[in-house]
C-alpha cells in the first residue's frame, strides 16, 4: 500500500493532484455534455457532427505538438500551465454561457472546440513532463500512475454527474462547472514550493531544435514503436466518447443519464488499471502488446451486445485493458527519455495519440451514422488487434524469436495479479 502512494509524500505533488482531480471531474462533465449537445440539440443525432466536434478539439495538438513540446524544454513549465489553464477555463465559460442564454449555434461549439485544443496542445507537453519536476526520479512511475488514477476518479464521477445535470438543467451548467474546475489547477501551481521543485534543464535557443527531438526518436527503436501502436489505437479504437453516445441513443434509445452512467462505468475498469500500474515497478514491452490485443477483443465483444446493461458491463474490461496501454506507453517514454529532449518527445507522443482523432473521431462518427454504430466499435476493434499482431512480429524480428515464444511472453501478461506484481 505504501508503495501505491509514494509519490503523495510530497507536498507539491499533493497539491498538484488534487487540483487535477477537481478540475478532470469538470472536464468530463463538459465533454459528456458537450457530445450531448452536439447529439440531441444541435443537429438530429449526427454522428458525423459529435465526431468533427471531437476532431477539431485534437486537431491542433497534431500541429501545434512539436513546437509546444520545445516551448516546454526551453520555459517554465509551470508558468505555462498558469497560462493554459487559464485560457481553456474561459473557452469552457464563453460556451458555457452562450447555452444558457440560449444563443448557442453548431459553429460556435465547434470555434471552442478548436480554441479549447490550441491551449490543450501547448498544455499537454508541459504538463505531462512536469511530473518528472514534481517529484524525484524514484518516485516517477507512481507519480505517472496516480496521474491516471485521478484521471479516472473524475471519470468515475464526471460523466455521472453530467448525465444527470443535464437531465435536469440542461447542458448549460456543466460547462460553467468545468470553467471553474480550472481555478483548482491554478491555485495549487501558485501555492507550489519552487525550492522543492526538480526542474530540468533549459533547452538553449537554437535552430533546428524540433527536428532533433524527432532524430532523437529516430534513434530509439522501442519509442518509434509505441508511438507508431499508440497513433493506430488511438486514432481508430479509442473514440469511446462518441461510440458511446451513439450506442446509448441509437441502438439503445436511452437519455442523457444512461449514456453519463457509460462513461462512469466505464471507469471502473480504466481506475482498477491505473491502481494496478502504481504497483508496478517496471514495464515490459510484452505488457504493452497484451494491453492493446485485449482493448481490440474487448471492444469487438461489446459491439455485439444484446441489451444496453450488458453492453455497459463489457466497458469495464476496455477502460480496463485501454488504460493499461495508454498508462504502460505514457511511464516507458516518462522513464526512458534523456530530461534534455522530455518535452519535445512528450509533445510527439501527445501528438500521434490525440493528432489522429482529427481524422479518426470522424470517420468513427460517419461509420456508426451510415453502417450502424455497432460497425464503429468492430472497426476499432479490429484496428488495435491488427496493430497489436503488427508490433508482436516486429518483436519477433527484433529479438529473432519464434511467433509461438512471442504470445508466451504476452499472454501470461494479461492476468492481472502477474500484471500487478510488475
Amino acid at each position: 500500500m505504501t508503495r501505491m502512494f509514494s509519490a503523495m509524500k510530497v507536498f507539491n505533488y499533493r497539491l498538484w493532484v488534487t487540483g487535477a482531480l477537481v478540475s478532470n471531474i469538470g472536464t468530463w462533465m463538459q465533454r459528456v455534455a458537450q457530445d450531448w449537445l452536439v447529439l440531441t440539440v444541435l443537429t438530429d443525432h449526427s454522428g458525423t457532427a459529435v465526431g468533427i466536434t471531437t476532431g477539431l478539439q485534437f486537431l491542433p495538438i497534431l500541429i501545434l505538438g512539436p513546437w509546444a513540446g520545445l516551448l516546454g524544454d526551453r520555459y517554465s513549465k509551470r508558468k505555462i500551465l498558469l497560462i493554459t489553464q487559464t485560457a481553456m477555463g474561459s473557452c469552457a465559460l464563453i460556451l458555457g454561457l452562450l447555452v444558457v442564454t440560449n444563443t448557442v449555434q453548431l459553429w460556435h461549439v465547434y470555434l471552442l472546440a478548436l480554441l479549447l485544443g490550441v491551449g490543450s496542445a501547448i498544455d499537454a507537453p508541459s504538463r505531462q513532463a512536469f511530473v518528472s519536476e514534481v517529484v524525484e526520479a524514484p518516485d516517477v512511475p507512481n507519480a505517472v500512475a496516480l496521474n491516471a488514477t485521478s484521471f479516472n476518479l473524475a471519470r468515475l464521477a464526471g460523466p455521472g454527474l453530467a448525465g444527470l445535470l443535464i437531465a435536469w438543467l440542461g447542458t448549460g451548467p456543466a460547462f460553467l462547472i468545468n470553467a471553474a474546475s480550472f481555478g483548482a489547477v491554478i491555485i495549487s501551481l501558485a501555492k507550489m514550493r519552487p525550492a522543492e521543485l526538480h526542474p530540468s534543464a533549459k533547452a538553449p535557443r537554437g535552430k533546428g531544435q524540433i527536428r532533433e527531438g524527432l532524430r532523437y526518436i529516430k534513434q530509439r527503436p522501442d519509442l518509434l514503436m509505441i508511438m507508431i501502436l499508440v497513433s493506430l489505437v488511438a486514432t481508430l479504437t479509442m473514440n469511446f466518447q462518441i461510440t458511446n453516445a451513439l450506442m446509448a441513443t441509437a441502438v439503445f434509445n436511452q437519455g442523457p443519464g444512461e449514456y453519463g452512467l457509460l462513461g462512469t462505468v466505464m471507469a471502473v475498469g480504466t481506475l482498477a488499471a491505473t491502481l494496478i500500474a502504481a504497483r508496478r515497478k517496471s514495464v515490459r514491452m510484452a505488457y504493452i502488446v497484451a494491453a492493446a490485443l485485449a482493448t481490440g477483443s474487448f471492444t469487438i465483444v461489446a459491439a455485439f451486445a444484446p441489451s444496453f446493461w450488458l453492453f455497459a458491463l463489457a466497458l469495464i474490461p476496455i477502460g480496463l485493458a485501454a488504460m493499461t496501454f495508454l498508462n504502460l506507453c505514457n511511464t516507458t517514454v516518462q522513464l526512458t527519455t534523456d530530461p534534455a529532449f522530455r518535452g519535445r518527445v512528450l509533445a510527439v507522443y501527445m501528438a500521434v495519440m490525440q493528432g489522429g482523432t482529427p481524422i479518426g473521431a470522424p470517420l468513427v462518427g460517419w461509420v456508426g451514422t451510415a453502417l450502424g454504430p455497432r460497425f464503429s466499435l468492430i472497426v476499432g476493434g479490429v484496428a488495435a488487434l491488427l496493430a497489436g499482431i503488427a508490433a508482436l512480429l516486429i518483436l519477433r524480428h527484433r529479438n529473432h524469436t519464434s511467433l509461438r515464444a512471442q504470445f508466451a511472453a504476452v499472454l501470461p501478461s494479461l492476468k492481472l495479479g502477474r500484471a500487478a506484481k510488475g
